[in-house]
């Protein structure tokens, strides 16, 4: 566990529960390939803050990597109706292409 990890799970420990800190948390874990914690992480960033566009984003990554092609889909499809609410031009492109591609894994199948 790196020493990030270990400062943010700390301040979660003493209670300063956030979307922010979530998010960060699950990008840490999934930049340390431990999907399923991040996408624990993740998860929680979007309840705290369901409009959370990028949280929604990782999220999605974070389920493909745990194999769950359906749950990236529906995290990416919402985190996209989200930044295109609220004007965020580059999720929207990212989310986009991040679709495009599970629509052309799925007709190679």
């Amino acid at each position: 566990m790196s020493i990030a990890i270990r400062n943010f799970e700390a301040l979660l420990a003493q209670g300063k529960d956030s979307a922010l800190l979530r998010y960060t948390l699950g990008k840490a874990y999934l930049d340390q390939e431990q999907a399923e914690n991040a996408r624990t992480h993740l998860l929680q960033a979007t309840v705290l803050d369901p409009a959370y566009s990028v949280a929604w984003k990782l999220l999605g990554k974070a389920q493909l990597a745990l194999g769950d092609t359906e749950a990236a889909r529906q995290a990416w499809q919402q985190g996209l109706a989200n930044a295109e609410a609220k004007g965020d031009a580059q999720v929207v492109k990212e989310l986009q292409v991040f679709l495009r591609r599970l629509d052309k894994q799925a007709a190679g199948e």
